[in-house]
């Protein structure tokens, strides 16, 4: 009986140390990188290129990572023009009651825009992201709707937001992959980095005392290229980060959720990126403005026009290993008069054998119209001439 029970006793604390090993034990990389979170991902921004991943779907809560979406929808909407970075806001008192992080807002306090985008980019300030919401749509309710809405169009299923600001709710949640996807759309809006590079910056005018911004993004002071994007902590969610950086013309995404600390966080954080870019480099296949075909429709003037490179077209390779990179240009068959100058007429694309690994739009080097009658006859007897 005694041997049966030790056999058996012997067993449980073998199976128990083969679950251990199976479910506790991290991917290979991960041990490389010796990453302690819950979570993490890093991609390359031009192209979207997956470099590391762990747990990356995983559901977690993001705390004031979340107003990377906020900030998003702000640019957008500015660029839209419904809104203007001149523009004041009056803040309302929920935005002062906000807790957290703030940046002290008063209820009728009058702030632009672009303060308060500072405000959430630096000081990640719970109570500029609800006067933003408030102002961009009405309400929180109704920005935090389109958030959602946001997110489903960027292919964010990972995710479902609650608030503007990042404060543990419940059904708040996203992950790493999420948070790139929108990292990588916010950057797209180059501005926001002349935001998330502020160290300190005073804010006096209107105030009865003045209030200094200052970042929270400690990475942006200590890791060489680092100029975003934006932190997070709560209880639940612990210390989160996406912070982007680039060095030679390569810029990464390096996310990290559910850290122990915030010293681990930026730690973790600036291990993925170095990793990228000791592993890949970037490489120019075409330049902007470089020549790649011409645009010639009937009953055009000009006759010809160059279509050109809208941007550099840049592709991230792996160091030491041998690529064979071509260019497939498609210029659209099917336009129409008229033709304004920078119009998109067409993409560039770099093919690295079967895989696309990066592509470019082809524009329009000047401006096309459609012939008028005296263009018409001015074309004729100018043939008619010449024939002569």
């Amino acid at each position: 009986m005694k041997k049966l029970i030790s056999s058996s006793l012997a067993a449980a604390i073998m199976f128990l140390a083969l679950s251990i090993n199976v479910f506790a034990a991290p991917a290979l990389e991960n041990d490389v990188l010796k990453l302690n979170c819950k979570s993490a991902y890093l991609i390359e921004n031009d192209t979207g290129k997956v470099v590391y991943e762990y747990n990356a779907h995983e559901k977690l809560p993001p705390a004031s990572v979340t107003k990377i979406m906020t900030m998003l929808l702000t640019m957008e909407a500015v660029d839209s023009q419904k809104i203007n970075l001149t523009d004041k806001v009056t803040c309302s008192e929920r935005s002062k009651a906000m807790g957290g992080s703030t940046m002290f807002l008063d209820a009728g306090e009058i702030r632009t825009v672009e303060e308060l985008l500072k405000g959430v980019a630096v000081e990640s300030a719970n109570d500029a992201a609800v006067a933003l919401s408030e102002y961009v749509s009405g309400t929180e309710e109704a920005f935090v709707e389109k958030m959602n809405e946001r997110a489903k169009e960027l292919g964010m299923n990972d995710t479902h937001f609650a608030n503007c600001t990042g404060l543990d709710a419940e059904e708040h949640y996203s992950s790493a992959y999420d948070i790139a996807i929108m990292s990588r759309e916010l950057l797209k809006h180059q501005k926001i980095l002349e935001y998330t590079t502020i160290w300190m910056e005073t804010i006096s005018e209107g105030r009865q005392k003045e209030f200094t911004l200052v970042n929270r993004n400690k990475m942006i002071k200590s890791y060489n290229g680092c100029d975003g994007l934006k932190t997070g902590f709560t209880e639940k969610s612990k210390y989160c980060i996406s912070s982007t950086a680039k060095r030679n013309n390569i810029r990464f995404i390096s996310v990290i959720m559910g850290a122990p600390s915030w010293k681990e966080r930026n730690a973790m954080a600036g291990r993925l990126l170095d990793y990228g870019f000791a592993k890949y480099e970037s490489v120019n296949v075409i330049k902007k403005g470089d020549v790649l075909g011409e645009i010639q429709i009937p009953k055009s003037k000009p006759e010809k026009v160059n279509a050109v490179a809208k941007e550099d077209l840049n592709v991230i390779v792996e160091k030491g290993k041998k690529t064979d990179i071509k260019t497939k240009i498609d210029i659209n068959n099917n336009l129409k008069l008229p033709i304004n100058k920078d119009d998109v007429v067409g993409k560039v694309k770099a093919i690295d054998g079967n895989t696309v690994c990066g592509e470019a739009n082809i524009v329009a080097e000047n401006d096309i119209k459609k012939m008028n009658f005296g263009d018409i006859f001015d074309k004729q007897f100018s043939r008619w001439i010449n024939a002569k």
